[in-house]
Parts: structure tokens; C-alpha cells; sequence
């Protein structure tokens, strides 16, 4: 079966009316896997975790709010997928997952990209890095802050070499960019827009759930 996963820069959670739209939408899409980006909180405990989404069946891993980087949380049904080990990285948070259904091994990546060029290099190797220490099927989402080709946004100064290295880190890690559904953009502002946010995919996680 295949899990249903949510990924989502909320930009910000510490106001408890967006957490309580948060936790209706998400009763209403009846997702397995959650990953929310740009957070801007330092603790997320289980009373946050359970206005996001209740339950006594989810758990959850996060990478704290640091300034203007990090923020990420991933949580999960425990009835669908049981977690075997964890990674909270600079900018990335992962865990290696088994499915419950079929016992079938993968790991999966929640990202908030850095916005300077310097610490984009960084991102690159952290992934590198979790690729080569998990050798599972994998599935990454999150927001890169970063675009992959010029046509992907407007009325930005965003550099071609970041675009490069990013495409370069995709193919390097042999992993499916999977194209987007329902519009060009996932990030706008006044009259500038762009792609940022990205589902990448390993063939073998495509091969496991060849409907995704």
C-alpha cells in the first residue's frame, strides 16, 4: 500500500489558529506521512504535535527552529509505517522506515533548504552523505529554496550555478524528479514566483509504489 504523504511550508506555526486549519485539512486528506517546513519553533512537543494531529498513534521527529534556518517536523502513523532509525541534520531531517503492510525497507527526507549559495553546498553533501549511510530506496521532499531551470521562476535574481549544483546533486543520487501537478509555481510573491518545493524519488521506491 501506498503511504500518503503530506509535505507543506507553513511558515510558521505558533499561532494556534493556523495549527487548528492545519489539523482539519489534514483530517480531511487522511494522510500516513507529514512533513511541514519553515516551522519557526524551537520545541515541538506532543501538545503541538496533537493540535497538528491527533492521534495516539503518531509520532514524529524535528529539526528545531535556528534563526533563519532549519524547521522541519515529519511525523508519521505508526499503523502504517514503524521508524528504525532517525537523522536530524543541518538542514534536513530523515528516518529510515519499514512499512507495516509488507515490511518493505525505505527512507524518507523532509528538507528546508538554506537561501545562500555557501550553505546550499552544504545541503548537497547532507544528502549525499544520508544517501550513502542508508543504502534503502528513497523518497525526499521538501522545500530547496532553489530552482533546477530558469523557466521554473520569475522576477528573481536566483543564480544559475545554484540551479546547476542542484541538478548535478539529483543525478549524482540517481533520483526521479517527479513533475508538478496543478500549476507551474509553488512560492509566490507580488509579481515574482517560483518552483521550489520538489518530490525526488529513487527508481526502486518508484518500482515499490509505481502508482505515486
Amino acid at each position: 500500500m501506498k503511504p500518503k504523504i503530506v509535505s507543506w511550508n507553513v511558515r510558521g506555526l505558533n499561532e494556534a489558529t493556523k495549527r487548528l486549519r492545519i489539523r482539519n485539512l489534514l483530517r480531511g486528506w487522511k494522510v500516513d506521512i507529514v512533513c511541514l517546513q519553515e516551522t519557526k519553533m524551537k520545541l515541538i512537543d506532543r501538545r503541538i504535535v496533537r493540535s497538528l494531529w491527533s492521534g495516539v498513534h503518531v509520532d514524529w521527529v524535528y529539526l528545531a527552529s535556528n534563526g533563519a534556518s532549519g524547521e522541519v517536523v515529519v511525523m508519521w502513523d505508526r499503523r502504517v509505517v514503524e521508524k528504525l532509525e532517525e537523522f536530524i541534520g543541518r538542514y534536513t531531517v530523515a528516518c529510515s522506515f519499514k512499512s507495516v503492510s509488507d515490511n518493505f525497507l525505505w527512507a524518507f527526507a523532509g528538507v528546508y533548504g538554506p537561501n545562500l549559495n555557501n550553505n546550499r553546498v552544504l545541503l548537497w553533501e547532507e544528502l549525499a552523505g544520508l544517501h550513502c549511510w542508508w543504502n534503502l530506496p528513497w523518497c525526499i521532499r521538501g522545500d530547496f529554496n532553489v530552482t533546477r531551470f530558469p523557466s521554473e521562476s520569475f522576477g528573481n535574481r536566483r543564480g544559475r550555478p545554484a540551479m546547476i549544483d542542484f541538478s548535478e546533486c539529483i543525478s549524482d543520487l540517481n533520483l526521479v524528479d517527479l513533475p508538478l501537478a496543478g500549476g507551474p509555481t509553488t512560492w509566490a510573491n507580488n509579481q515574482t514566483w517560483s518552483r521550489l518545493d520538489r518530490f525526488l524519488i529513487s527508481p526502486e521506491w518508484e518500482s515499490h509504489f509505481p502508482d505515486v
